[in-house]
Formats: C-alpha cells, sequence, structure tokens
C-alpha cells in the first residue's frame, strides 16, 4: 500500500508550489463547502476542493490524469473567481485572483510543461 504525500521532492520546482498551492486551494473549498453544506454553492466548493486534492496527489505520483486536472481545475478557478469578483470587490477576492492566476502560470510554465510531457506517465 502507498502512503500518502504531501509533495514529491523530484519535482521542479514550479510543480512543487503548484501542489503546495492545490492543497492549500483544497483545504480552503473543502472547509467552505462543509460551512455552506446546505446550498449549492457550498456544494461546487465541496467538489471543487476534491478535484484539486486529487489533481495535487496526482501530480506527486507522477501522473498525466493529474497534470491535466490541475490545469483544469486552475483555468475555472480563475474564471469563477473573476466571475465572483463582478458581485462585489473586496480584497479577498483580490488575493484570491492572484492565487488563482499563479496556480495556473505555474502549471503552464514551460518547465512544468515540459516535465509533465517528458517524466509523468
Amino acid at each position: 500500500m502507498r502512503r500518502f504525500r504531501w509533495t514529491n521532492p523530484s519535482l521542479p520546482q514550479t510543480l512543487q508550489i503548484a501542489v503546495l498551492l492545490l492543497h492549500i486551494t483544497a483545504f480552503f473549498n473543502v472547509l467552505g463547502g462543509l460551512i455552506n453544506i446546505g446550498s449549492l454553492w457550498g456544494l461546487v466548493n465541496l467538489g471543487s476542493g476534491l478535484i484539486a486534492l486529487a489533481a495535487a496527489q496526482g501530480m506527486v505520483r507522477e501522473r498525466k490524469y493529474g497534470y491535466r486536472l490541475g490545469l483544469l481545475f486552475a483555468a475555472v478557478d480563475v474564471l469563477l473567481t473573476i466571475y465572483s469578483v463582478s458581485g462585489g470587490f473586496s480584497a479577498w477576492y483580490l488575493i484570491g485572483l492572484l492565487l488563482a492566476i499563479a496556480l495556473l502560470a505555474l502549471l503552464l510554465h514551460p518547465m512544468s510543461r515540459e516535465y509533465s510531457r517528458v517524466w509523468f506517465r
């Protein structure tokens, strides 16, 4: 049986930071989903948190599905954050937007793309 690992030291630093951001995002999305479990937005948060966790664990295990799922999650997260900012602006939305853009940029970095193309199974 394989142990749960939070990170993989053999990954390049762009992917290691992306895995860390995915774990942090997953934690806060699951927490927000559990707080608002009765609403549709709570279920969306819970589901997106589980998707972020699956993407992070896929990348830690060097699987292509983890990288692709992380890219999809990051792109949707940027779009949903921009959509939620349209309702009213605050500093928390700006921080969330910056973190979502940073995650997407880390995953789209040439070092991350090349490493995932060559080494991920």
